[in-house]
């Protein structure tokens, strides 16, 4: 160990014994960056973000929404006034219900409502899915990045071991 390798290139050969055309995209990234000696990029949350359209955004805050028990309770709350107002409340003024029992008018909003939301949400599940991918492929840079230093730590203080065994005293000599 002559020098301290400076492009991906010299590193790649170094610490995984292969040349760089043979390392797949996450490895060339990390050995670009030990090269350059900067950190990792942004994490895994930060580059889901900046690639989330507005419809990304938008699924998500429809579950987000949906699936909350504000939601649930406010969603019941306005099942039973709709159910209360359209069974005696108005009758009470003299006027008729505009949606009497069956309710089939409140039948067809809840399907329009739950054939939006359904697709809505599973684009935000698809959505958490690329985002746990993101993470995953984080996750595996840094342990990747955190592996190689380690190795290149190694060799080099085995080098430095080297170094001060050949400029050491012989042992067993007498000291004077």
């Amino acid at each position: 160990m002559h020098g301290v390798p400076r492009s991906p290139e010299e590193l790649c050969e170094e610490l995984l014994g292969r040349k760089l055309v043979d390392v797949d995209h996450e490895e060339r990234r990390v050995l670009e960056r030990i090269a350059s000696g900067t950190l990792m990029g942004p994490d895994a949350q930060e580059e889901a973000a900046l690639h989330a359209t507005f419809a990304d955004k938008l699924a998500d805050r429809v579950a987000a929404v949906g699936g909350s028990w504000g939601f649930i309770i406010a969603f019941g709350a306005v099942l039973f006034g709709w159910m209360l107002v359209n069974s005696s409340v108005l009758e009470m003024f003299g006027l008729h219900p505009f949606d009497a029992y069956p309710y089939i008018f409140l039948n067809l909003m809840l399907s329009t409502l739950a054939a939006i939301q359904a697709p809505v949400i599973m684009m935000s599940q698809n959505r958490a899915s690329d985002k746990d991918r993101i993470a995953a492929r984080h996750d595996y840079e840094v342990n990747l990045r955190t592996q190689l230093e380690i190795i290149r730590l190694h060799k080099r203080m085995d080098h430095l071991f080297e170094i001060l065994a050949t400029r050491s005293p012989a042992k067993g000599g007498a000291d004077t």
